[in-house]
């Protein structure tokens, strides 16, 4: 039963990439638990301040922050975070999909890009298509600290600026439930205004101690705060993708032994059959 002893080895081979891939898929769900407060926590945080900015970009401000300033855009600037693994499924192919469009988009308006990359499937993607990445950081782990992503949003602000770059973009993936994951772009700066029917007025805030500091303070920490949630939200999305696509996995292994174990006991039905055949046939010869 040589055909028999192999198909035992693959069995076994399957047996033990099933245990693998069961309890990735039990870690992945108690990470995602713990990233899901994480993201939770900080959502009602960058809600606040995305409107306070939003505001301030709809209103009359006595100082106008560079970053509430719209320009002629010849250069653009591209933050894309992703996972440093893979095994999550295509939460970052559908987001590389997304951002491909848009560059593509970009290169037909004959705008040149840059990027500052989160994870290493970002930096390894845009390396590859030729992109410049001017700046990048990865394994910032499962609770990524805020000190961690300054660096490179940094790189981009300070390029904008100057003047070299005239628009900047975010590129994440948004957590919508356990099973949906879902691509998402919005523009850093400049700032846009909110539309609310509401601030079709003109109005502004009372700043003090003045405009200029005040401003300053608070659109460097719009920035900041719109950033790492992105990087803590995709952090939820990896691991609840990574835990669908290792239950699928184990899933899959079960279904392939259910198959090889079929296969198996054809295998040796034959065999014992053949080898009665023999038997009788022997003895009638006798």
């Amino acid at each position: 039963m040589a055909g028999g002893k192999e198909i035992k080895t693959k069995i076994a081979s399957v047996q033990n990439t099933q245990k693998i891939t069961a309890a990735m898929e039990m870690v992945a769900a108690s990470k995602m638990r713990r990233a899901q407060d994480q993201m939770f926590a900080t959502r009602p945080y960058a809600q606040r301040i995305a409107d306070v900015v939003s505001h301030i970009a709809s209103s009359h401000a006595e100082y106008k922050h560079p970053f509430l300033i719209e320009r002629p855009v010849k250069r653009a600037g591209i933050v894309a975070v992703s996972t440093d693994r893979g095994l999550c499924g295509g939460l970052n192919t559908n987001m590389f999909k997304k951002a491909l469009n848009h560059i593509g988009d970009l290169d037909d308006q004959g705008i040149e890009i840059e990027v500052a990359t989160f994870g290493t499937k970002a930096l390894g993607f845009f390396k590859r298509i030729g992109a410049k990445v001017i700046a990048e950081t990865s394994h910032v782990g499962d609770s990524p600290e805020i000190g961690q992503i300054i660096g490179p949003v940094q790189a981009l602000l300070t390029k904008y600026e100057e003047g070299e770059i005239d628009v900047i973009y975010l590129i994440s993936n948004e957590f919508v439930n356990t099973m949906t994951q879902q691509p998402w772009m919005t523009q850093l700066v400049p700032v846009q205004p909110a539309e609310d029917k509401e601030l079709s007025h003109h109005w502004d805030y009372i700043y003090e101690p003045d405009a200029r500091e005040v401003l300053d303070g608070v659109l460097e920490r719009y920035i900041e705060s719109l950033v790492y949630q992105a990087v803590v939200e995709n952090v939820a999305c990896e691991m609840a993708a990574r835990m669908l696509a290792m239950k699928n996995a184990t899933d899959n292994a079960g279904a392939m032994i259910d198959e090889l174990q079929l296969i198996y006991n054809r295998e040796r039905q034959a065999s014992i059959t053949q080898e009665i055949s023999e038997i009788v046939g022997g003895a009638a010869a006798v």
